[in-house]
């Protein structure tokens, strides 16, 4: 049978219940791939689904993109293996990237709340006896961060 699909769906609702509709033999037919998909790693996700169920694909825009035949399952099959490097290499620049930034001391990590000398100054204040929800207030952190701040001395 084939099976006819126009757009992508904002919630993926109509075409994940075609998907999973889809039988051994169906050909899913779409306009053109980027109304599947909104991008390379969707896609084949979405092609990995059709040929699980033994199902095939075909694009009308984009004759190469036809997986009920050999040299589209190739050329899809190249497109993923394409995708697959380019996430790889972005994984390896972005690594790169961080350890560069590390050594010239870019602080990662959510900021701090409090500079040091606040942390000394809410130290001394509760030491004079006023109250967490107080300085928490005064500082205006929650009450935990107030807690954290006496527990230990590193910084927040």
């Amino acid at each position: 049978m084939r099976l006819g699909y126009a757009r992508v769906s904002t919630e993926d609702q109509a075409l994940e219940r075609l998907l999973a509709e889809l039988r051994t033999d169906d050909v899913l037919v779409v306009t053109r791939l980027d109304r599947l998909a909104r991008s390379t790693a969707e896609l084949l996700r979405i092609v990995q689904t059709i040929e699980e169920k033994r199902a095939g694909l075909q694009s009308l825009e984009e004759p190469w993109a036809d997986t009920t035949s050999p040299a589209g399952r190739m050329v899809l099959t190249v497109f993923a293996g394409i995708a697959e490097f380019e996430r790889a290499l972005i994984r390896q620049r972005t690594e790169e990237g961080r350890t560069a930034a590390k050594k010239r001391g870019v602080p990662f990590g959510r900021p701090r709340k409090l500079r040091p000398d606040q942390q000394d100054l809410i130290r001394r204040l509760i030491e004079e006896g006023r109250s967490v929800s107080d300085v928490a207030r005064a500082f205006n952190v929650h009450p935990a961060t107030i807690y954290r701040c006496l527990e230990t001395a590193q910084p927040l």
